[in-house]
């Protein structure tokens, strides 16, 4: 019977280390995610400029699979329906993505400066 406990409370620990190491938080590799990245974020349109260093941009990826949105802190609008492509591993970049403006996302990091009909974006942040 001692060794049925010992095989069983092994066997749940082994478990729960794999399912704990698992990439259920990794955007690039996952059919759903929800998480949430902290940090500096801003915007800007014309002369209005949001901006908080302890902001928080909850990011979602919706039903088609390859696109996201990007729900914001701070009175900051959101940025819905963007489309990424998987750059290696673990690591999404937005479809169009320049110097001038992307989007990256990777489990433990989201960088933004996206800009859209003269409005500008920005994020760093990481969970």
């Amino acid at each position: 019977m001692k060794n049925l406990l010992k095989l069983l409370a092994v066997t749940v620990f082994a478990l729960f280390v794999f399912t704990a190491c698992n990439d259920d938080d990794d955007p690039a590799n996952n059919d759903f995610f929800a998480g949430t990245y902290k940090g500096k974020i801003t915007y800007v349109d014309g002369s209005n400029t949001l901006t908080a260093d302890n902001g928080s941009v909850f990011v979602t990826k919706i039903a088609s699979g390859t696109k996201y949105n990007f729900a914001f802190s701070d009175k900051i609008p959101d940025l819905n329906g963007i489309e990424f492509e998987k750059k290696g591993d673990n690591t999404l970049v937005s479809i169009g993505a320049s110097e001038a403006s992307y989007i990256r996302i990777d489990d433990k990091k989201l960088t933004i400066l996206y800009t859209k009909d003269g409005k500008t974006w920005t994020a760093n942040a990481s969970r």
